[in-house]
């Protein structure tokens, strides 16, 4: 049993308590903008399906449960919904007519674009009493940030 702190002891703990004020941080901001979106809006898994999309294109299925990481059945739920509002359409894959390509809408962009702004504006908002300092605080962290969440 050890009874003295290494380096690598305090390391690990400033690591973990690092993470825990981020993991609550970043869930505030999460919880605050989905809050203010409306009640029945679309949720964080269809608004993440519709960014991917417009990003990368058209994808199978199969690929976007595993590129967000949810069992197939919970994408099929979700493409559903967006198919449902006429957000997201399918084709059959030229490749292997049994298998579908979703891809985003014209409608389901409009829609992406709108929630993103009203996250923005809110996030604009809530940055205009920070100042010009904090402000480029929290510029230098965002490469950090993005890197973060690449290897989540």
């Amino acid at each position: 049993m050890r009874t003295t702190n290494t380096k690598d002891d305090t390391k690990d703990e400033d690591g973990v308590a690092l993470a825990a004020g981020l993991r609550l941080a970043m869930g505030r901001i999460v919880r605050r903008l989905r809050q203010a979106h409306a009640v029945g809006d679309l949720t964080l898994s269809g608004v993440s399906v519709l960014a991917r999309l417009a990003a990368a294109g058209p994808d199978s299925p199969g690929s976007l449960a595993e590129l967000e990481r949810v069992r197939p059945q919970a994408m099929a739920t979700t493409l559903a919904g967006l198919e449902q509002r006429g957000l997201v359409g399918r084709t059959p894959d030229a490749a292997d007519g049994r298998r579908a390509i979703v891809s985003i809408t014209e409608a389901g962009r409009l829609v992406l674009e709108e929630r993103r702004s009203e996250s923005v504006d809110r996030l604009a908002r809530a940055l205009d009493e920070f100042t010009p300092e904090e402000r480029a605080a929290l510029r230098a962290a965002m490469p950090l940030l993005d890197r973060l969440a690449d290897r989540l």
